[in-house]
Order: structure tokens, then sequence, then C-alpha cells
């Protein structure tokens, strides 16, 4: 028994996780908890982790046949051969999920680097980070366009490598 990456159907990732598990299967089916910035506001939003895949803990001599022809899937990874996942690659997602979601790890900045706004109302604005705003997931950095301080999300923020 290993695990196998399953490629699904667009969207039908939960349905195969429901189906997979009536039949005994044990599955994996990472989310991300993102904030974005989306009908001109931050919200959070759940995603998939990886799209039209999951994870299956199966025997691929005896199961492969019963996992392929679960409605939703299209194919396990590997086709004829599936391949198996490493258990290292499913222990680090598993490490870094908290209820079923894995929480990405925010990009950290120093004060004075150079960041670009990739969202947002000021996005594609270039500034400097100044500092995090305590109690808070944004930050204050000084615009470079407008020369004034203002206060963004941090998720919004991009380090540039440039100084």
């Amino acid at each position: 028994m290993h695990w196998y990456a399953v490629y699904t159907k667009s969207r039908a990732e939960e349905a195969v996780v429901n189906l997979l598990n009536q039949a005994g299967i044990e599955t994996l089916d990472p989310k991300l908890l993102i904030r974005k910035f989306w009908r001109g506001r931050y919200s959070e939003l759940v995603e998939q982790l990886f799209p039209c895949y999951i994870f299956a803990f199966f025997d691929a001599e005896s199961q492969t046949h019963l996992v392929n022809y679960t409605r939703g899937v299209r194919y396990v990874v590997g086709k004829e051969r599936p391949l198996a996942v490493s258990p290292d690659i499913i222990a680090a997602i598993m490490g870094r999920m908290e209820g079923g979601l894995v929480t990405p790890v925010p990009e950290e900045f120093r004060k004075g680097e150079r960041v670009l706004i990739k969202e947002g109302p000021l996005k594609d604005f270039y500034g400097v980070f100044d500092r995090n705003v305590s109690g808070k997931k944004r930050a204050m950095i000084l615009l470079e366009t407008l020369h004034c301080r203002v206060e963004v999300e941090s998720v919004a923020l991009k380090k540039t490598g440039k100084k």
C-alpha cells in the first residue's frame, strides 16, 4: 500500500474524496486558506492546494481499477504503472495542515526592502517596506510614486529583489 496522486475532473476533488472514502480508501485533499483581493475587498478563500489532484492510499495491484473507474477520476498518475508518492511528501503536506487546511507561510520583509504591490487598488505600485502593523495582517510602506505612507494587506506585497 502506497500513496498515489489521482488526477480528477475539474472541481470534482471533493466528490472523488467522498466516493473513495466510502469504498474504504484513505484520501488526502489539501486545501489552502488564502487572503485574496476579490470583488473590491480582501476575503479569506479556500482553494485547492493542487487543483484537479488528490492523494489516495491504496494497493496499486488490486485497487487501481476501482480508483480509475470512480466517478470524477480521470486517472491515477502514471496510468498503466501508477507512480507512488513519497511518504515524506505526504508527511510534509500533513505537517502543514491544520483542520484540513494548509496555511501559507507569509513572506517576511525587512525595513527598507523594496516591494511591489501585486493586487488591490494600488496594484503595480512600488514602495519601501517600513513595518508590520501590529494586530493586523497589514504592513506600512512608503509609496515611491506618491512619497507617502500607506497601509496595505501583507499578502499583497512581493519582494522585488532590487534596492
